[in-house]
């Protein structure tokens, strides 16, 4: 600030003077004239100084100030917003995160179930079919029975009928016993 007060006043100085020379009519013939005009016209720069620096400078001065205040409050604000967006934006990368972590537990939980579901399944079917072997074996099992009872109901009439034949060409009541006791014994080998 000095030094552009002392610029000011040197530059005054110097137009200042060509014109106080003019005025006393080129007596003398030096740069600088020393008498009243010089002071008054430095009196009336100092008032000038005084009231521009009343005026306008100390205005100025604190229009500088409160932009410089407003431009720190702003940068103070940016940087505020800058954090606070950052910190958002971690915020939801965790939540992001969190969501597919989450979701990578749902479907672990679901293929287990499914898993599950599917072995229970299989073992259902597989009891479903092996009930269904049991019932088909009983089943041809009585089959199997029914058939060897009507075998043996069959061999018995054939065996009858064998012996009523005999009986009739008149054989012994030995021979009889023995033929139905043959027969018998040949039903049960085949059983």
């Amino acid at each position: 600030m000095r030094r552009t007060l002392g610029l000011v006043l040197l530059a005054v100085l110097l137009l200042a003077s060509p014109v106080l020379a003019a005025e006393e009519g080129g007596h003398g013939g030096g740069l600088i004239n020393l008498d009243k005009s010089l002071l008054i016209q430095a009196i009336n720069f100092a008032v000038l100084l005084f009231i521009l620096w009343k005026l306008l400078y100390k205005p100025l001065v604190a229009k500088m100030n409160e932009r410089t205040e407003a431009i720190k409050k702003s940068l103070d604000e940016a940087q505020a917003a800058r954090a606070e967006t950052e910190r958002q934006r971690q915020q939801h990368a965790a939540q992001i995160q969190a969501s597919l972590a989450e979701a990578q537990q749902i479907r672990a939980t679901a293929m287990k179930e499914a898993g599950e579901e599917q072995r229970r399944l299989v073992e259902a079917a597989r009891a479903e079919a092996a009930k269904l072997v049991e019932s088909a074996k009983a089943e041809m099992d009585q089959d199997i029975r029914r058939a060897r009872q009507q075998l043996r109901q069959e061999v018995g009439d054939l065996a009858v009928q064998i012996a009523e034949r005999l009986i009739r060409k008149s054989l012994s009541g030995d021979d009889h016993h023995r033929i139905i006791q043959e027969a018998l014994a040949r039903v049960d080998r085949v059983n």
